[in-house]
């Protein structure tokens, strides 16, 4: 059930997932967010980047450039005060791409514990040269060796 005091229903509340260390934790500042105390989009989507470039840059061996955003869901509001926490899987690997699963939660009210997804998506890095041409993602035997 929501109420204006409480906008997000019960079934949305979650805890962070078990067993996982997200790539990135954020506390967004007034200064990220509008008047009201709502985040604006545009913050949360550069944190999700950064998150998303984190494990293809690890996969990669070296540096990576975003080229598409694949897809974006803003499923709740986020808050000046919430406690962010970014997980990153990487779904898929090719000749040169790596794309990326991101996931967000958000600690809100932290001494309830209460924890709500926020935001998921899907983006697509290329893995990039010296001179930011793109370039072939090494096997990955040769980075566990």
């Amino acid at each position: 059930m929501t109420t204006p005091e409480n906008p997000i229903p019960a079934t949305e509340y979650r805890g962070l997932p078990a067993g996982r260390m997200p790539e990135l934790r954020m506390m967004p500042a007034p200064s990220d967010a509008n008047v009201y105390g709502d985040v604006f989009g545009g913050w949360i989507m550069s944190q999700v980047d950064i998150a998303g470039s984190l494990p293809a840059t690890r996969r990669a061996n070296g540096r990576v450039a975003t080229i598409s955003v694949n897809s974006f869901v803003f499923k709740n509001p986020v808050f000046v005060g919430d406690l962010l926490s970014f997980y990153a899987d990487i779904v898929k690997v090719g000749n040169t791409s790596i794309t990326v699963n991101v996931e967000v939660y958000a600690e809100r009210n932290r001494l309830q514990a209460c924890t709500v997804k926020v935001t998921e998506a899907t983006l697509t890095y290329v893995a990039t040269d010296s001179d930011r041409k793109p370039r072939k993602v090494p096997p990955l035997e040769t980075l566990l060796a």
